[in-house]
């Protein structure tokens, strides 16, 4: 489902740099996981998304995941309004929505109209807001646990981004289909092994294995992850810049 999405949106938006809002829609999709897809679409283009799963009387069932700063289900309500919608509601990052198929052109450009200038001025700069500086020898079990204890993270309490200033990477490589294993180490001699999933074919990919040996600023979120009944560390990557 993600790769006809993301096949979708790229025939009909490119980039996504000219669009405000991507609209993807698609038969013998599953209605339970278009939030996910949507989620997974608005990472990569960085803009409101939808995935719509059409049944086959042409009725279709979605989910929209939005940006920072723009109420995604203020849109969809107005879209009810507009009678572009057989139902739809949800908050400033999530909305859900009924649409006949037949109707899905003139929702498209409702939404591009709804949603130009805001985007656009959100769009215009990508800022990753940071919470806190970490080493990797402060990437404790300790630490893990009361991130953990803090959440269940989501929409409106965000999971905490951590910098890694002036890390080494000692090592990155490909794993599974398209993610990029790193390790790690801070001044100190410290380590922490990382993620960058789905960046193979990004540039904070490209900058992750063509950097082994140089110092890098990395920030991302830490988790504790369990492989083969063993507890681990694991940081996930978002971004990096050369230190």
């Amino acid at each position: 489902m993600l790769v006809e999405a993301e096949a979708e949106a790229m025939a009909e938006y490119g980039t996504g740099e000219g669009t405000p809002v991507i609209v993807t829609a698609r038969e013998n999709w599953h209605p339970g996981i278009v939030g996910l897809i949507a989620a997974r679409l608005k990472e990569k283009f960085n803009r409101p998304a939808f995935a719509i799963a059409l049944d086959p009387s042409g009725k279709g069932t979605g989910s929209g995941r939005s940006i920072n700063g723009f109420d995604m289900g203020k849109m969809v309500r107005a879209a009810v309004d507009q009678g572009l919608l057989v139902k739809g509601g949800g908050h400033a990052m999530a909305a859900g929505l009924t649409v006949e198929r037949s109707r899905l052109g003139a929702l498209r450009a409702f939404f591009e109209d709804a949603a130009r200038d805001t985007v656009s001025t959100l769009t215009a700069t990508r800022v990753l807001k940071i919470d806190g500086a970490l080493g990797a020898s402060g990437a404790t079990f300790d630490l893990v646990d009361q991130l953990e204890a803090a959440g269940p993270y989501g929409s409106g309490h965000s999971q905490p981004i951590f910098a890694l200033p002036m890390h080494r990477v000692k090592d990155s490589r490909f794993v599974g289909t398209n993610h990029i294993k790193v390790t790690l180490e801070g001044l100190d001699g410290g380590r922490l092994d990382a993620m960058a999933f789905r960046a193979g074919d990004t540039d904070l990919g490209r900058l992750l294995t063509g950097s082994r040996g140089d110092n890098l600023h990395v920030a991302g979120t830490l988790s504790g992850d369990f492989w083969q009944g063993t507890r681990r560390i694991q940081f996930r990557i978002l971004d990096a810049a050369k230190a």
